[in-house]
Parts: C-alpha cells; structure tokens; sequence
C-alpha cells in the first residue's frame, strides 16, 4: 500500500493525504455491530460513524469496554477529532497522532465524511495515501 512519508507532506492539504481504503458504519448501528465490525481485522483501529454521507462520530475500539451491546454506538462515539479537507497534510497528522489508533477522520464544513488520515505506527508516514498533486 502506498505511504507518503511525513518528509513529504509540506505543501500537501488532508485531502491529499487521504486514506484510500476506509468505509464507514451507519450511525444507526449498536455496539454489538461495532464489535464484531472490529473482530473482522486486527487492522481496524477506530471505526467511523456516518448518517449516509454525514459524518456522526469516531470509536476507538477502547470505548466499547464495558458498553452494553444494545446500546447505540452513537452513544459511545467521540464527535472529534477531525480535520478539514483543506487543513494542511501536518495539521492531520497532528490530529491523528492524538488518538490511540493514529487515525483522524477528514470532515467538510457541510459535515460531510470525506475520508480517514491514517498515520504508520512509526508514525512517520500517511498510511495508505498516495498524494493527489
């Protein structure tokens, strides 16, 4: 999978940066159907909420502990970080680096989920980011 080292990300935007593989849940989903998203790869780190294309929170896979399976998973999600398209490429990866998962979503000014940043675990590259130059 492609990587842009941090080295070259100078003049880069978020949206250059991009994630190129991430999906998103429904907002409408539990914790349970969290869970097992989670338990499908041991690469998943955080998982996205989006009402359709409406960005509706973050969970680290953290913040199901002890949560009951019924429950919303809107009901454990974190609203933020996130970062605007047009922030710069570092101004993600400092977002990023912030959480436990190194992955900050990438949000527009309408709400809207564009995509994930993802930061290597070296944390000294996008992961999965081929620039859009």
């Amino acid at each position: 999978m492609a990587r842009t080292p941090l080295t070259d990300a100078g003049q880069l935007s978020a949206s250059d940066v991009i994630h190129v593989r991430f999906s998103a849940l429904p907002a409408r989903c539990t914790v349970g159907e969290v869970r097992a998203w989670f338990g499908e790869s041991t690469h998943r780190r955080m998982a996205f909420l989006a009402d359709g294309d409406r960005y509706a929170g973050s969970i680290p896979l953290e913040a199901l502990d002890g949560a009951d399976d019924d429950q919303p998973a809107t009901a454990v999600a974190l609203s933020g970080p996130t970062v605007a398209p047009g922030s710069s490429a570092r101004e993600g990866y400092e977002l990023a680096i912030l959480t436990d998962a190194n992955r900050v979503p990438v949000v527009d000014a309408t709400g809207r989920l564009v995509g994930v940043i993802g930061v290597t675990e070296d944390r000294a590259a996008f992961c999965g980011a081929t620039p859009r130059t």
